[in-house]
């Protein structure tokens, strides 16, 4: 079965909005928050590893990554969203490839980290992208991941808000589908299963969910910049307790 497709422009409304972006713009530092703590805990430096992001939209992440000091591949199955990556890159040497996270066609045991976006909630094969990521980590590589939980606000947020309701929609009707929320326990069936043990979870959110409402409408109506975003909507992590909606985690290649 092929993959929920990585469509990323929503030109529904009077302003043309990437979901996607919108999401990379606001998530960024939780992310890059979140790599920072895992880097730390597993030991691994920046310098002389390889980094691997899948579903990386307009590269965003992965200029992080680059400028954190790592050798960086960024894949996504979009070829647009590839040509936009390219297009913002400032020289920081990132490879950008276009491939679905299933099938990446790169070399075994290449990379020391690779940080999954914007993927494990909308593919329909995720036993497939967590074994491809198996593959192209090396023994004791570490796999970082974020995601939407699968519960009653997670519905209203994402099957609603962001696809069904017309004010504050920003991604085209079915990019996401319940079926394709995981709850972390199940998240962690799947990782064990490919030889990927799951280390932790931690949650993020925005600090009020209302500056999120906020951003998704003032984006969509063209009164907000892309830049205004991230100041805007202030996402915070929470490493203890369940997460309501969104959450990170990682895994450890299995040697």
């Amino acid at each position: 079965m092929a993959a929920a497709p990585h469509i990323a422009l929503d030109t529904a409304g009077p302003t043309a909005v990437d979901g996607r972006h919108i999401r990379a713009l606001t998530f960024q530092s939780v992310r890059l928050e979140y790599l920072r703590r895992v880097l730390s805990e597993v030991g691994l430096t920046a310098a002389g590893s390889r980094a691997l992001v899948v579903g990386s939209g307009r590269g965003l992440l992965a200029r992080g990554l680059a400028q954190l000091g790592f050798e960086v591949v960024a894949a996504d199955s979009s070829p647009a969203a590839t040509a936009l990556a390219q297009e913002a890159d400032d020289g920081l040497g990132i490879t950008y490839l276009t491939a679905p996270a299933e099938e990446l066609g790169l070399s075994d045991d290449s990379f020391d980290l690779m940080y999954c976006a914007d993927t494990l909630e909308i593919t329909e094969r995720l036993d497939a992208v967590l074994a491809e990521a198996a593959r192209v980590l090396r023994p004791g590589g570490a796999f970082v991941y974020d995601t939407v939980n699968r519960t009653p606000i997670s519905r209203l947020i994402y099957l609603g808000a962001f696809q069904a309701f017309p004010g504050t929609r920003i991604v085209p009707r079915g990019r996401y589908a319940a079926h394709r929320l995981r709850r972390p326990a199940e998240l962690a069936e799947a990782l064990d299963r490919a030889g990927l043990p799951a280390q932790d979870v931690s949650a993020f959110k925005p600090r009020d969910v209302r500056s999120l409402v906020r951003a998704t409408r003032g984006r969509r109506r063209g009164t907000l910049t892309d830049e205004q975003l991230p100041e805007l909507v202030d996402m915070v992590l929470e490493r203890e307790g369940s997460p309501v909606v969104t959450y990170l985690g990682h895994a450890i290649h299995r040697a």
